[in-house]
């Protein structure tokens, strides 16, 4: 939480940085950066009062009838934006959004990620989130054409975006968001970019951060920076994993037990954890996979998840256990391997650890790994062990989340019914366009 003190730091560093514009950022309902700008001299007022814009304007946020909204900066969030000039700076803060009687807004995506943070925390449990972000760069926003033909991990002169990763990285440090990785992908032209893990609410702030930085960065070099989940056909899409772990409030991972408790060295709450992953992801998944495009990346190749199941070293498990050093219990953790880069972020994360303490709050058994033998058998046999097909669409992904009381009560009603309205009329939209397939395969039929 910010305190007086937060606020003060901020404003003596707007004085001696010689700041002349303070951004106000917050996110629509499907996770579009928003910001307006303020002068210095309002940012005091701010803080104390807010500032008032029209909430009518921002999608899925209300009604021209109660459009009046008010942007708290949240001062823990302030940075200069190093890509603007040292004059004249140019500085950003995240803002919670609430009404003008000063109540949280139920449409602000930021507030139900703090709601769902809050809650863990009041449980003895720090949610710490660490994301892997794929994308791809172009050399055009119209047409997906590779610029390169390097692989995974490659280092050849073929690999187009080397400099640009760099500079990305560079930026993105600069904001003090610290990259861990970064490396071509598996696709041509993908690029994958992994930031450190940290509590829930600055993981989503610094997505949305890193999501601007390199689009941002790729203008500035000629190029252009697709976060769509599946732009070319024969391709690997782009997945945005998420590392989950819950820590106490020293530090110490609740994740953790020695081997000879389990083999994936998974503790009691941390198998009710994944449990809970795996019983409502059927449910969440119009969250953390919100567009028509989430679904055509979950094709059979063996790297994405089809079922939910969980494994150490199956990558098409929906949940993965990475192997963590020698002594270092803090690192454990489960990688979610279902979410894509259009996620809106605060509730793409809020969604997916409300479904795992769901889990530990029921005591859910954790089922058996799933092995490469697994997905060997017929869908009869994989519905006989339990194990559930995840949404093969955005409207079968629709239609279970609108059945999910869990995500009713994680999102509230007003963020719950407009994905609802929003992704039906998306998916409506897909079902009545004559695409270029049909065209191919139909047009001069009988």
């Amino acid at each position: 939480m910010s305190s007086q003190k937060d606020i003060d730091f901020v404003l003596r560093t707007v004085e001696e940085r010689d700041v002349r514009f303070v951004r106000l950022w917050f996110t629509d309902v499907l996770g579009t950066l928003k910001s307006f700008s303020i002068s210095p001299e309002e940012l005091e007022e701010a803080f104390e009062e807010g500032i008032g814009f029209d909430g009518s304007s921002v999608d899925g946020f209300a009604s021209l009838e109660e459009s009046d909204m008010l942007a708290f900066p949240d001062p823990t969030t302030f940075q200069l934006l190093p890509w603007r000039p040292d004059h004249s700076a140019v500085a950003r803060v995240f803002c919670d959004v609430r009404t003008p009687s000063r109540e949280p807004f139920e449409g602000d995506p930021r507030g139900v990620l703090r709601r769902v943070f809050e809650k863990a925390d009041a449980q003895g449990y720090v949610p710490n989130v660490g994301p892997k972000i794929e994308y791809f760069y172009f050399d055009n926003d119209k047409d997906p054409v590779p610029l390169d033909s390097a692989g995974y991990f490659d280092l050849t002169p073929s690999d187009s975006a080397r400099d640009l990763r760099r500079s990305t990285t560079l930026m993105l440090e600069k904001m003090s968001i610290p990259v861990q990785y970064s490396f071509h992908g598996g696709g041509p032209s993908q690029n994958v970019v992994e930031l450190r893990y940290t509590e829930a609410l600055s993981c989503a702030d610094n997505i949305m951060t890193a999501r601007l930085v390199i689009k941002q960065e790729a203008v500035a070099n000629g190029m252009f920076a697709s976060f769509m989940p599946k732009p070319i056909a024969d391709q690997p899409g782009s997945a945005m994993f998420l590392y989950q772990s819950l820590l106490d409030h020293d530090g110490e991972s609740l994740f953790w037990a020695p081997k000879t408790d389990h083999p994936a060295h998974l503790s009691p709450l941390a198998q009710h954890y994944v449990a809970g992953l795996l019983k409502y992801a059927p449910e969440f998944m119009l969250v953390t996979n919100p567009t028509v495009n989430s679904y055509k990346r979950f094709i059979t190749s063996g790297e994405v998840p089809n079922y939910a199941t969980w494994g150490q070293r199956n990558r098409s498990a929906l949940v993965r256990v990475p192997t963590h050093k020698p002594g270092k219990h803090v690192s454990t953790r489960i990688e979610l391997r279902n979410p894509d880069p259009t996620a809106n972020p605060y509730l793409a994360i809020a969604a997916t650890i409300a479904a795992g303490l769901k889990g530990i709050e029921e005591e859910l058994p954790l089922p058996p790994e799933a092995s490469n033998e697994t997905f060997q058998l017929s869908g009869d046999e994989l519905a006989k062990l339990g194990i559930v097909h995840l949404p093969r669409t955005l409207g079968e992904a629709v239609d279970r989340f609108e059945g999910s009381d869990l995500m009713r009560e994680v999102l509230g009603d007003h963020i719950f019914d407009y994905f609802i309205r929003s992704k039906r009329a998306e998916w409506q939209e897909f079902c009545t366009t004559v695409t270029d397939w049909e065209r191919v395969h139909y047009y001069g039929g009988v």
